[in-house]
């Protein structure tokens, strides 16, 4: 790593969000006209309708990097965050929901007025017998995160600034990230993006070309998501595009492992074996296990194991969280 001694390991920066997780059939997708697996956004009005007609079995802080950070905090990094909430119960329970997991979070809520009327963003996580998970979600007062909540401070006192992609979609964040980058390399520290969704992907593929072409050290996604960036069916000529355009990825094949690209080589990284429950923050947690390896010193074969074991803890149960101490059961 270069730059100064810093003062946190990983820096997340996403949508703030509350997950409400049911599990549905598969004929409830189609009634609802979602597409399975993917992310939708939603208004109010709806995300009100989808959870009437569901049975809602938690509600949990979320969040893809709020996620990660939580993941990551658990094998021993230092860890801050960036999103926004508003000034309401939802935001203060998120809060609250980092705090406790040791995560510094900084960021100023939505004033009380415009609170009224945005509230914090929720997401309602349908999540399928196979274990794919489906979510709908309401961004309510993310969409108030601009380029003035990125916080000088906290980028030169991270070593890795994580950026979710999820957060492309509401207006002022491309700007927000691109910030976020340009303050990350003039401290000397590297900046990591999760490409999110493959939908989110074909949403801004243009722009997420440029931001990982000149702006991204790191690189995470899943072959869905590398594959609608690179607009071919085809990992392999996904992942020769990957090998072209970044110096380090880490890209995600779910019960096929994954492959690290760095310094022009691939390397393959086996899976864990575990059984699926609930897809719902695996790529949030290999993120983490991986990142939380490479800010600890560890080799690129450390941090893949790492990055599965997180991941299939999490794909072994409902919820986006884990429920057993990551880092302990690793003997680290």
């Amino acid at each position: 790593m270069t730059g100064s001694e810093a003062k946190y390991d990983i820096l997340g920066i996403g949508n703030a969000i509350t997950d409400i997780l049911a599990t549905v059939e598969p004929a409830f997708l189609l009634e609802q006209n979602l597409t399975p697996g993917s992310m939708t956004l939603i208004d109010a009005a709806r995300a009100d309708s989808l959870t009437e007609n569901l049975k809602v079995e938690q509600v949990m802080g979320g969040g893809s990097a709020a996620n990660t950070c939580v993941v990551a905090a658990q094998f021993g990094a230092r860890v801050a965050y960036l999103g926004k909430v508003a000034h309401d119960t939802a935001g203060q329970k998120f809060a609250q929901d980092l705090r406790d997991n040791g995560i510094t979070f900084p960021s100023t809520p939505l004033d009380g007025h415009i609170s009224e009327n945005l509230p914090t963003a929720r997401c309602v996580v349908m999540v399928t017998p196979d274990g794919q998970r489906t979510m709908a979600t309401y961004l309510g007062a993310c969409t108030h995160f601009t380029p003035e909540d990125v916080l000088p401070e906290m980028i030169a006192a991270s070593r890795i600034v994580y950026l979710e992609g999820y957060l492309f979609d509401p207006p002022h964040a491309q700007e927000a990230f691109r910030r976020a980058a340009t303050l990350a390399h003039q401290n000397g520290r590297q900046v990591a993006l999760s490409l999110s969704d493959p939908f989110c992907v074909g949403r801004h593929r243009e722009a997420f070309l440029d931001l990982v072409k000149g702006h991204v050290d790191i690189l995470f996604a899943n072959e869905d998501e590398i594959c609608a960036l690179y607009e071919t069916e085809n990992f392999e000529t996904a992942a020769r595009h990957t090998l072209q355009d970044t110096t380090f990825a880490a890209l995600t094949r779910s019960g096929l492992g994954s492959v690290v690209i760095h310094d022009g080589q691939m390397t393959p990284v086996a899976p864990v074996p575990t059984q699926v429950v609930d897809t719902t923050g695996a790529g949030d947690a290999y993120a983490a296990g991986f990142l939380a390896g490479l800010t600890s010193g560890r080799t690129l074969p450390e941090c893949g194991r790492l990055a599965s074991v997180a991941a299939s803890e999490i794909i072994s149960h409902v919820g986006a969280r884990p429920l057993a101490n990551l880092w302990q059961e690793m003997g680290f």
